[in-house]
């Protein structure tokens, strides 16, 4: 692709400062768009967040917000691609900071999509980063053979142990599979409702003007980098800053709830390929490893990893939202752009381990956050 000025939300973020990296090794000149927030990079981030610290003096940084008319129109300015990152994450959160999930996520991407509608400019792609959240449940076959989308599980139930999705009273011929983009949306999740709402606004918004869109649904992301100081995503870091601090860890429901964990290096290869490949152009992709694992094994691994033994209290206890399985089906992107991941849960992980072995250790923010969402009924 000759357009080579390019904006990134959430630039400074974990996958956008990776992002901005590569592309800038590319030859684009990068503009990013971030508000430095706290809760990721810290109280003095202009000056302590590695994130940031990465990328400055590689690209044009304009401190901001999505949620700011002008801080759009500075940053839209004369780029002609749009990678649209930046967004408040974290199921749990969302479900007690509603409308502030809501103004970022939904109204951010309104103000974008507007500022294109109504002013003159030079965007000609614009790729938004989706998630595995407005799947909600992940796909399943039953004894019939068929594929069915089970809704969200009943606290009730979940209150008795009894933690796998029903469909229509079958729960034990339920067979999780790959959920692919056909799949039934329904997010568990206020975050999950906004990534479906930013998603569905940018493909329509952009195919009426005439603007390419490519929307890619991300599992959960993983890698050297991402935040360990963020109580609310990512028990990657959650379960390695409980284990550097020699605490054990709170392993929900009965621990075999499982995630597609996909390494940073593969997401950034996909995302690359979306704005370069105009096959890409107007579809939505899951991004992912295809690969299911546990809430034990990752907890296991990263005892392995760091050589240190703390306890596994498996309670039952559960987040309202929380969804039991999902892993990408990546048919369609492997066959669309030619994406196959590379790295496997086994040698990324010992890869971030390794990493976090290098960082200071952070001071576990778990319990509060476990106490806030309590405090909201969020919490069992």
């Amino acid at each position: 692709m000759n357009n080579k000025k390019i904006l990134v939300t959430g630039g400074a973020g974990f996958i956008g400062s990776n992002l901005c990296l590569r592309l800038v090794a590319l030859g684009y000149t990068v503009t990013v768009l971030d508000n430095l927030t706290p809760q990721i990079h810290g109280e003095a981030a202009e000056n302590e967040s590695p994130l940031y610290l990465s990328i400055l003096g590689k690209i044009n940084f304009i401190n901001g917000s999505v949620t700011n008319h002008s801080d759009w129109v500075q940053a839209i300015a004369d780029n002609q691609i749009i990678v649209h990152f930046a967004a408040e994450t974290g199921t749990g959160q969302s479900m007690y900071q509603i409308h502030h999930y809501v103004q970022t996520n939904i109204g951010g991407t309104a103000l974008m999509l507007d500022i294109l509608a109504n002013t003159t400019h030079q965007v000609k792609k614009v790729i938004v980063a989706s998630s595995r959240s407005i799947y909600g449940e992940g796909a399943y076959l039953t004894a019939k053979n068929e594929t069915v989308y089970p809704n969200n599980r009943l606290a009730a139930n979940m209150d008795n142990n009894n933690f796998e999705v029903t469909y229509a009273n079958e729960v034990n011929n339920l067979t999780v599979i790959a959920t692919d983009e056909n799949a039934k949306i329904h997010p568990s999740s206020i975050y999950g409702i906004t990534k479906q709402n930013q998603e569905q606004m940018v493909m329509v918004a952009c195919q009426a003007l005439g603007i390419a869109a490519v929307a890619f649904r991300y599992q959960n992301v993983y890698g050297p980098g991402q935040s360990l100081s963020n109580p609310y995503t990512g028990i990657l870091s959650i379960f390695s800053t409980q284990i550097k601090n020699k605490l054990p860890i709170n392993i929900f429901e009965d621990g075999k709830e499982s995630r597609d964990f996909v390494y940073i290096d593969d997401v950034i290869d996909a995302t690359i390929m979306g704005i370069e490949n105009v096959a890409a152009n107007n579809h939505t992709f899951n991004v992912g490893s295809g690969v299911a694992t546990t809430v034990l094994q990752v907890a296991e691994a990263l005892i392995k990893n760091y050589n240190i033994r703390v306890p596994l209290n498996i309670t039952g206890n559960y987040r309202l939202g929380d969804i039991r399985h999902n892993y990408a089906c990546l048919h369609k992107i492997t066959s669309t752009l030619g994406f196959t991941p590379i790295t496997n849960f086994e040698t990324g992980i010992a890869k971030f381990c390794q990493w976090v072995n290098t960082q200071n250790v952070q001071q576990s923010k778990y319990d509060s956050s476990l106490t806030e969402m309590k405090e909201k009924g969020l919490f069992k």
